[in-house]
């Protein structure tokens, strides 16, 4: 294993409840079109959504950055599911993303309760060479494990890389984070403010096949142990800069729709507009993901470097 202690594959299974409500965000990201669409579709026609043990609700999570086709409006609103924004009391002069979190919040949580909706999905698109990316908050959310280790089985996709996205020691304020489990897709690439075919057919067999892992569960399936791959994101890497703060360099044409691909000591990842190249300066491997993520760039990240794990997930139940 790359990467941490595997924990003890339990020979009994672990039980958890059943899932009854299920929320679909799509538009999070006002410009991300695959998700924009797939749930503008299924609020009118939600026939593909159903199943028979359990409730569907998709939801637009930005209505007026969708409106506008832009990421937000005044904040990022995947990143505004924390307490310090939740527990206020918002006022018209608030940020819409603050107002709109808290709508979220009160329809589909309220987060970390037990009246907050069992499961949701948030449905992303990436301008990245990321594929069909699952992202689970942690390798201690089984089901969400176990619902990736069964879409890697059995979705007609490939490439469906794991990635952890909340960073050790901080709580989630994505999206999804409202209710008690919670599975973000991350397709790409796939410019901003554009709707691929492909990607959206992806999505789209991805949420069926998940869905469908959600029905088997119900109905009382067990779910045999397993290990399982999955990236860490370790620290991010910003673009080299000039004194007053521009860019100096971009990502190097080696290193460019590598995704999930090995970077090793000593590898080109920025090239100078003068034509130098500048060398990763690491002394270990590293799994870069988010490539050259256009919406990174204000964030000051040209790029995620993850180590890749294998990490082990006790069989799961439902619970009687």
């Amino acid at each position: 294993m790359e990467q941490g202690l595997k924990p003890p594959v339990m020979s009994h299974p672990q039980y958890l409840p059943s899932l009854r409500r299920v929320a679909v965000c799509g538009g999070t990201h006002g410009n991300e079109m695959s998700g924009v669409y797939l749930v503008k579709h299924w609020l009118q026609d939600p026939s593909e959504l159903q199943r028979s043990t359990f409730q569907v609700t998709p939801f637009v999570g930005n209505p007026r950055a969708v409106e506008q086709c832009v990421r937000y409006i005044g904040r990022d609103l995947n990143r505004t599911f924390a307490p310090a924004f939740l527990n206020t009391k918002a006022s018209d002069s608030d940020l819409y993303e603050i107002q709109r979190a808290q709508e979220i919040n009160q329809i589909f949580g309220p987060k970390g309760s037990s009246q907050a909706y069992d499961f949701m999905f948030d449905l992303h698109n990436t301008t990245a060479n990321m594929g069909s990316c699952l992202l689970v908050n942690s390798e201690s959310n089984l089901l969400s494990m176990h619902m990736c280790n069964y879409i890697q089985k059995h979705c007609t996709v490939r490439h469906c890389p794991i990635l952890f996205c909340q960073p050790p020691g901080e709580e989630a304020n994505f999206t999804m984070s409202v209710a008690k489990n919670g599975l973000a897709l991350e397709l790409g690439p796939q410019p901003q403010g554009v709707a691929r075919a492909d990607q959206l057919a992806k999505m789209r067999s991805i949420m069926a096949c998940a869905l469908d892992f959600i029905e088997l569960f119900n109905k009382g399936t067990l779910f045999p142990a397993f290990e399982i791959e999955a990236y860490k994101v370790v620290r991010r890497t910003d673009f080299p800069r000039y004194p007053n703060g521009e860019i100096s360099a971009v990502i190097h044409p080696n290193l460019q729709d590598k995704d999930f691909q090995p970077l090793k000591p000593g590898d080109p990842v920025f090239q100078t507009f003068d034509g130098e190249d500048i060398l990763d300066d690491s002394d270990d491997t590293f799994f870069p993901v988010f490539i050259n993520e256009a919406a990174y760039y204000e964030k000051k990240t040209a790029f995620c470097k993850t180590k890749k794990g294998t990490f082990a997930q006790p069989a799961i139940q439902k619970g009687f």
